[in-house]
């Protein structure tokens, strides 16, 4: 589905990226996680399109798409859920949904996906006419996460999705991470809840200062004692 080989990103002399390679398998939970800093929010922008690298290719389904802008990026079925939601605050729930398939020209597709995103977060349906600034942060995470369902995507990108949320209320996001999964839709995870991130991901990459350090399943790198100690708390 992706595949990411010898990745370069710079930000002018500072080397962010350094040389990295991973793939995500079609109907996979996979999950990238490491320290702040470490390049992961960097490495989804440049997968998005948002920012080009020095060198390397990104190819979604067997297409390089290193050189292709963000928004076409996205009818090809790549979507993007970006660190701290960034909803349209001043939009209605249904207004942001609705922006998330400006891609798409199939109006009773739209109207069947708004249906199912409904489905899937319920609080977004008691709250269509609301303004999303007035949600709470965890009714903002799913609204991000419904946005991007709306570009009908193949594959879903979500950076950081447990950020600033309640413990009960990062069970619940999760859940639904599996649900989203469960219904054909492959998954990359950025996550610094690495405990969560491992316990749904199929593989997984560790990554530090640009660079991939450890990779396996989820369940291998939960148990691993590297990752214990510096990710999960001894």
């Amino acid at each position: 589905m992706l595949k990411v080989e010898n990745l370069y990103v710079r930000y002018g002399m500072i080397e962010a990226i350094k040389g990295i390679s991973f793939e995500v398998r079609d109907g996979e939970i996979v999950t990238l996680i490491g320290a702040n800093g470490a390049g992961k929010t960097t490495t989804m922008h440049t997968i998005s399109g948002l920012i080009k690298p020095a060198s390397g290719s990104i190819l979604l389904d067997g297409t390089d798409i290193t050189k292709i802008p963000s928004h076409k990026i996205v009818s090809m079925g790549l979507a993007q859920v970006p660190e701290r939601r960034r909803v349209f605050a001043d939009q209605t729930v249904e207004e942001n949904l609705d922006l998330g398939a400006f891609t798409r020209k199939d109006k009773d597709g739209i109207k069947n996906d708004m249906e199912k995103v409904f489905e899937l977060f319920p609080r977004l349906r008691e709250r269509r006419k609301q303004l999303a600034g007035t949600l709470s942060g965890g009714e903002q995470q799913m609204l991000a996460m419904g946005r991007a369902l709306m570009a009908k995507p193949k594959i879903l990108l979500l950076d950081e999705p447990s950020m600033g949320l309640s413990p009960l209320l990062v069970r619940e996001i999760f859940r639904i991470i599996e649900d989203i999964n469960k219904q054909g839709t492959t998954v990359l995870l950025v996550e610094q809840n690495a405990k969560m991130a491992l316990a749904i991901a199929d593989r997984a990459y560790v990554l530090e200062t640009g660079k991939i350090t450890l990779e396996g399943t989820g369940a291998e790198l939960a148990a691993s004692e590297q990752v214990r100690k510096a990710y999960l708390g001894g």
